[in-house]
């Protein structure tokens, strides 16, 4: 179980560097990180279930396994505006540009796939109309 822990820290430490770079999506490694901790360490689950940032949207995904919308518009507009700047202007090439690209088309699909919440509570009361 201690690759856990070791597999929890290092996907916090991707994620922390996905608030600053423009090319990494946070909130997925946040969420790999939890899980990692749930097997692992209840102490840092605990602790990351109780962060003021991210603590919310973990307890969302673990309860319902979705992320809101809002979560999900804010990370895709600071991939395409900080991404974006740092592919317009970077003086590194085309290939920098093409490689920087794609990886944030990778980072914005992974946050497209995760189930938005408001499509959960949809499901859930079409349901209970079928059901009742």
């Amino acid at each position: 179980m201690k690759i856990f822990t070791l597999l929890g820290f290092l996907s916090i430490g991707v994620g922390a560097l996905g608030a600053v770079l423009p090319l990494l999506p946070t909130t997925p490694f946040m969420i790999l990180a939890a899980m990692c901790f749930s097997k692992s360490s209840e102490r840092w689950h605990n602790w990351l279930l109780n962060n003021k940032i991210f603590g919310s949207c973990i307890q969302k995904w673990e309860s319902q396994r979705c992320v809101n919308c809002k979560t999900k518009i804010i990370s895709l507009l600071s991939m395409a505006v900080m991404g974006g700047a740092s592919v317009g202007f970077a003086s590194h090439g085309v290939y920098f540009k093409v490689i920087a690209g794609l990886l944030m088309c990778v980072g914005a699909y992974s946050v497209i796939r995760l189930t938005s919440c408001e499509s959960v509570a949809v499901q859930a009361s079409d349901k209970a109309v079928t059901q009742g």
